[in-house]
């Protein structure tokens, strides 16, 4: 792979207790691609993307061998404050969680913890981040309005223009268009299309045709494992693997 390495997992290893979920992963997801991590339910998926930010240590008996690098620094074997590392990060969920504010402080309040309190320099983030995530002109009158009252899609959008408030190298996205209707999930997979021109984006998801239709790369797993991964056209069109060949067939849910 030609491309620059954003992050590179390298024997990486993880149990919870005695029950081993992520075994021996060797990968690199290259800069401001799209990559997505793709494979049946259960399979790990989501365990590996929350390892990217550590929120795995946030269960308890968890343990991990080997590492994980984010431009270069190893995020499992440093001094670092984790909040630090997490900042570097934006997350979105299969479902929207809206802080219990209005639409305006959703943004406002990350803003804040950032350090940034100008209220006219604030106004004119909050409508640049909302832009962003390609909701502005849907809530402009609307900003005092409790986020709560927006409709689902919406809430997925406000809360991916919260994480890009925090100004994060990286996109972390669990199945983000689960929950959402067929509208409302186009328009997440059109705004992550166009912010990988400046984000690195990684997106988990079970849905073969919507890995066709957003990856660049393409990591695929089964039982913990990496079976698969490269080029996603390549991997598509030309798989290695027999398990890969059967699984872009249909034979596994």
């Amino acid at each position: 792979m030609n491309e620059v390495s954003k992050i590179e997992v390298k024997d990486f290893s993880l149990s919870f207790g005695k029950t081993e979920v992520l075994k021996n992963i060797n990968i690199k997801i290259p800069e401001k691609k799209i990559t997505v991590i793709l494979g049946p339910s259960g399979c790990g998926k989501t365990t590996l993307l929350k390892s990217f930010n550590r929120l795995i240590d946030l269960y308890p008996n968890v343990k991990t061998t080997g590492n994980i690098a984010i431009s270069g620094e190893d995020i499992l074997n440093t001094h670092k404050d984790i909040t630090e590392i997490r900042r570097r990060m934006g997350l979105l969920s299969q479902r929207p969680y809206p802080l219990p504010m209005s639409i305006y402080n959703n943004i406002a309040y990350a803003l804040r913890i950032s350090g940034r309190k100008n209220k006219k320099i604030m106004d004119k983030r909050v409508e640049y981040y909302l832009t962003q995530a390609n909701l502005w002109e849907e809530v402009k009158g609307r900003l005092k309005d409790p986020a709560v009252k927006l409709s689902i899609g919406q809430q997925q959008r406000l809360c991916l223009a919260r994480g890009l408030s925090v100004d994060p190298e990286i996109i972390l996205a669990d199945e983000p268009t689960s929950a959402l209707d067929p509208i409302s999930s186009q328009a997440i997979e059109e705004e992550f299309i166009k912010l990988k021109q400046r984000y690195t984006i990684v997106m988990v998801t079970h849905i073969l045709r919507q890995a066709r239709r957003m990856a660049d790369y393409v990591v695929l797993m089964y039982l913990g494992e990496v079976i698969e991964h490269g080029n996603a056209q390549e991997v598509f069109n030309n798989p290695q693997h027999e398990w890969t060949k059967s699984y872009i067939r249909g034979a596994f849910n």
